[in-house]
């Protein structure tokens, strides 16, 4: 086996597979190198689910290494991604954890489009940002009860403040416009509404929360809000994105929540088809 780079940080296989809950070790360790790139190293041990872990580590670390397309590798939007940080103040876990999602959005919108549109990449960016007016002391999302008020006001409010922040960054009106738009219909009703940039926000955004978000959900509002919040999540995914699944690696009592949602689903679907 081939020695890893010096200075690397070596993840083995097996430890990663075993401590699901213990995820935050690593995300500590990973985010250590935020501003001094090093290398991680997915170490196998032999078995056959190396591919699997590496497909895993990959994505819940893809905010570290963030891709970009034509697009959005251009000066005016490493301009957007220097403000879009200085809003946040990370040394408060609920925005830190904000300021995660958001770049893991972005991410996911690039891994499910990776032609996406400017508009749509910097609604990822700026949609939640909404939350930083009067939410920022908030663990995780609202509640399962309160979810459409508060949802509703704070995409009003982040059309609102990514407008201002987009145009001092020099992008153009016309896409400053559009993403506000996108922003403020994010979390629109009915997902068979949505138009197509819309629908690839709400699979990023439902993506990112199964990924980053459920387990600070689960620890905040317990296991029934969490089930309910997974039960929405899923009724605004694409099949696509839900067969992206497979990708994330959830602590084991929120994969049991997600377990038991689909579970029941699944019931409801045979009842109302009569099978």
């Amino acid at each position: 086996m081939a020695q890893p780079p010096s200075g690397a940080l070596v993840i083995p296989e097996h430890a990663w597979r075993a401590a699901p809950a213990d995820l935050h070790c690593w995300d500590r360790a990973i985010s250590d190198l935020w501003s001094r790139p090093r290398w991680v190293v997915v170490q196998g041990d032999g078995s056959e689910t190396l591919d699997q872990t590496a497909r895993e580590v990959l994505t819940r670390y893809q905010r570290l290494v963030p891709r970009t397309n034509p697009h959005s590798a251009s000066l005016t939007f490493r301009r957007v991604l220097s403000g879009h940080r200085a809003m946040h103040d990370l040394a408060r876990s609920p925005v830190r954890a904000d300021y995660d999602h958001a770049l893991d959005v972005w991410q996911w919108v690039l891994r499910l489009a990776p032609a996406a549109g400017l508009a749509v990449q910097l609604a990822a960016l700026f949609h939640d940002v909404g939350r930083l007016v009067s939410e920022a002391d908030r663990q995780g999302e609202p509640t399962a009860g309160e979810p459409l008020a508060l949802e509703h006001a704070h995409a009003e409010r982040g059309a609102k403040i990514a407008l201002e922040v987009l145009a001092a960054c020099g992008v153009t009106p016309s896409t400053c416009t559009e993403a506000a738009r996108l922003i403020r219909e994010h979390e629109g009703p009915s997902p068979a509404a949505l138009d197509a940039d819309l629908k690839l926000l709400a699979d990023a955004d439902a993506l990112s929360f199964f990924s980053l978000n459920s387990a600070g959900f689960a620890d905040g509002h317990g296991a029934d809000p969490t089930r309910e919040r997974m039960r929405y999540r899923l009724g605004r995914m694409s099949a696509a994105a839900i067969r992206r699944l497979a990708d994330i690696r959830m602590r084991e009592d929120v994969a049991q929540y997600l377990a038991d949602v689909v579970r029941v689903e699944a019931r409801v679907a045979l009842e109302r088809d009569g099978a």
